[in-house]
């Protein structure tokens, strides 16, 4: 079976995959758009998380078989390697409707009854990731894995230990004494995932938009594995560590250029006003076959129904105005000064505000959980030398650059429907020199 897509060409789904994607769980990512509210800006943006996932898989196999270019691929290499196709083509298979914005409103995690080894050792609420594990282990649809179990002997609980990170099972994943569970993880979730390959391509050709391109050809053959106490990582050489900066500046424009767009973002915070004002008209089911109903269809028929007020500004795409705008710290003291002028004239408006971060990569940074940190490898066998790895924030300067957080901050109101003097005085507070 071939699938044409506009980013990637021609992509092969085999035989065994075929009940995957033919089964309700997968279909319904055609109903759920791949970026939410981005299409009232965007009109382009309508692309779905169905065709993105499948990208992802495609990418996958291309990185693996260039990373296993020159060992033979036997029975159990190619089970490792229907596994991380897998892995990859289901990582979004549990979105809400409108992608991550539902999540607000999704039940406790207890509720959905993971097995054990899936289950957090504390109750929280529940994420997209956690209805991505149900759906593959512990629901109808993981029933369609039983071609694929048959033929390569793939069990889904190492699909969606991929999936979260960790593993119980690391012989499964071994091949030669080698551990490859953790580039096969980075394949799926990393600061260069098969993900992020393809919706920077996909949400920038889909948006009209140039910010999202880069070399994608080049990325993929100039990866290779890199071992390291029986251990393999995810590993770049070092000739294309300048394409690797381009990547991750790439994904850094299109954040403050097409994903955090203040239209599309304000609709995200409107939508959690009318979850919280209106609880009793929608809510996620903590069954997961009652889940497949839950799309952008079936949310926009609710807000389509609703007499609430956030609902029906959501419908008309009714954004309050954008009153003021912060790039940096360099006016923070601005946002808070006209915040509280809000607060005292008890003038209602929302506030939007976030970090564009390059990546999780810094030399003082103290967030430890990025575990498998993508490699920089230098081949010097050639000039009998050795191979050096070492990690990427070491060979490049781009991470000193981009140390600071590019946090974005914004403050919505009705500023037509407020007073004159309440104009003036928002007026007298943001003009600055």
């Amino acid at each position: 079976m071939e699938i044409r897509d506009p980013v990637h060409g021609s992509i092969k789904v085999r035989d065994e995959e075929i009940s995957i994607l033919e089964s309700p769980f997968f279909q319904r990512l055609k109903r759920i758009k791949q970026l939410g509210f981005t299409e009232n800006i965007f009109p382009g943006a309508t692309h779905t998380r169905y065709l993105h996932s499948i990208g992802v898989m495609d990418i996958a196999s291309k990185v693996f078989h260039r990373i296993f270019h020159d060992i033979k691929i036997d029975q159990d290499l190619e089970r490792i390697h229907q596994t991380v196709r897998l892995a990859c083509l289901l990582h979004d298979i549990g979105h809400a409707p409108l992608s991550h914005t539902t999540e607000f409103v999704m039940p406790n995690v207890s509720k959905l009854g993971l097995p054990s080894q899936f289950s957090p050792q504390q109750d929280r609420q529940a994420t997209h990731e956690d209805y991505t594990i149900k759906s593959i282990i512990d629901s109808s649809f993981t029933e369609s894995f039983q071609e694929l179990k048959d033929k390569y002997g793939i069990r889904p609980e190492q699909v969606a230990e991929l999936i979260i990170g960790s593993t119980q099972t690391s012989e499964y994943f071994t091949h030669k004494n080698i551990n490859y569970f953790p580039l096969l993880h980075q394949l799926v979730s990393s600061e260069m995932d098969c993900d992020r390959m393809d919706y920077l391509l996909r949400d920038s050709y889909f948006c009209g938009v140039s910010y999202g391109k880069f070399d994608l050809d080049w990325i993929i053959d100039n990866l290779s594995a890199g071992h390291i106490e029986n251990k393999a990582y995810l590993g770049i050489s070092e000739r294309a560590v300048a394409t690797f900066d381009d990547f991750l500046l790439s994904r850094f424009h299109m954040f403050l250029m097409v994903y955090f767009h203040y239209k599309s973002v304000c609709s995200e915070k409107m939508l959690e006003r009318y979850f919280s004002s209106a609880p009793q008209e929608y809510s996620i089911p903590s069954n997961i076959e009652e889940y497949l109903q839950h799309d952008d269809h079936f949310l926009m028929k609710v807000l389509n129904s609703s007499e609430n007020k956030w609902a029906k500004k959501i419908i008309r795409n009714s954004i309050p105005e954008k009153i003021f705008e912060t790039f940096g710290q360099e006016h923070i003291h601005l946002i808070h000064k006209l915040e509280n002028y809000l607060k005292s004239e008890q003038i209602d408006y929302i506030k939007c505000q976030s970090s564009g971060r390059l990546s999780k990569y810094y030399a003082n940074s103290e967030d430890n959980s990025n575990k498998y940190p993508l490699k920089v490898i230098r081949d010097s066998r050639i000039a009998g030398g050795q191979i050096h790895i070492r990690n990427i924030n070491e060979a490049t300067d781009l991470f000193e650059k981009f140390s600071q957080s590019h946090s974005v901050n914004r403050l919505h109101c009705e500023y037509q429907k407020l007073s004159t003097k309440q104009q003036q005085e928002i007026l007298k507070i943001i003009q600055y020199e």
